[in-house]
């Protein structure tokens, strides 16, 4: 006897939307033979007890290994709902599909009107996994390694205190770049380019494009250009022992670190891509356009006019 299929799902517990839509999504996977498992806590807060309880939903507790033996991550609510599912099930390469019920939602490939399609399609096995470039992040305070974490978006290392600027020196792969005072860096991948990057005022990188990114902060400084580097680079960032004052480092927006003086801040590729499930094969560019709600009026571009009739 073959084992049952499973799906793992995480929903954003707080919004009262996510979890109507996790309940719905939960009966129609279980009606289709499908296994859903999810975190204990989660279990409790969608109600799932009671008369809503079934044999093929399974509780359990969070920690490594968590969706091993799972096909899909479903995971709803907006990117940091996913953001968060990518932390619970790091390193276990269960593929993630997001259900967009954020604002922008660049992570999440299905919109919330859209779920009866979105359960088909994985009843059906109709979905693509592509992998996104990680980072690995190592926090140093001389021969003593404070911490050890991953980002999907980025790593941002920031001053603590509001009146005071943050000074660090930068380094790429164990050469010194420049030396800056400002309000922090911050150190992305592809994927997250168009997160706290692109706010910073970095560069969009499509995410088939193997890079890492730095981008500082505000910065006091004659050379303080967004930087795109190899994949295969280390990026380190040193606040300077005689800064006053402490940074803090941020991963993905989530995890925290206090920095002291003289800290280290070591990124690099990390060991574990996140993979993330696609329903649709559009291009980067119209997702763009889509999620920034761009103009594109009066664009006549080559498939466009064979379109309308108009030759190569």
């Amino acid at each position: 006897m073959t084992d049952p299929r499973r799906v793992f799902l995480i929903a954003h517990t707080g919004r009262e939307e996510a979890r109507t839509v996790a309940r719905d999504l939960c009966g129609s996977l279980v009606a289709q033979g499908i296994v859903v498992r999810l975190l204990k806590s989660e279990f409790a807060e969608l109600g799932l007890g009671g008369e809503l309880s079934s044999p093929q939903i399974e509780a359990v507790d969070a920690g490594p290994g968590v969706s091993i033996g799972c096909e899909l991550v479903v995971v709803i609510g907006g990117d940091g709902t996913i953001l968060r599912a990518a932390e619970v099930t790091h390193g276990d390469s269960t593929p993630l599909l997001g259900v967009n019920l954020g604002h922008v939602g660049f992570l999440a490939e299905a919109e919330s009107d859209a779920v009866e399609d979105t359960i088909q399609a994985i009843v059906r096995h109709d979905y693509t996994v592509e992998d996104r470039l990680t980072v690995d992040v190592v926090v140093l305070h001389g021969k003593e390694e404070l911490t050890r974490t991953f980002a999907l978006n980025e790593a941002s290392v920031e001053k603590a205190a509001r009146e005071r600027m943050l000074e660090v020196v930068v380094e790429i792969d164990d050469r010194p770049l420049s030396r800056w005072g400002c309000d922090g860096v911050v150190l992305s991948t592809p994927t997250g380019s168009t997160a706290y990057n692109f706010s910073a005022g970095g560069p969009v990188v499509w995410p088939g494009v193997e890079a890492l990114l730095l981008v500082p902060l505000s910065a006091h400084a004659l050379f303080a250009r967004p930087l795109v580097v190899a994949p295969t680079s280390t990026l380190a960032v040193e606040v300077l022992a005689g800064t006053e004052g402490a940074g803090v480092l941020w991963c993905d927006g989530r995890r925290t670190v206090d920095l002291p003086p003289g800290a280290r801040i070591e990124v690099r590729r990390g060991a574990h891509p996140v993979r993330l499930a696609r329903l649709h094969e559009a291009p980067f560019a119209d997702r763009l356009v889509a999620k920034f709600d761009l103009s594109v009026e009066g664009w006549r571009g080559a498939s466009e006019r064979r379109r309308r009739g108009g030759g190569a």
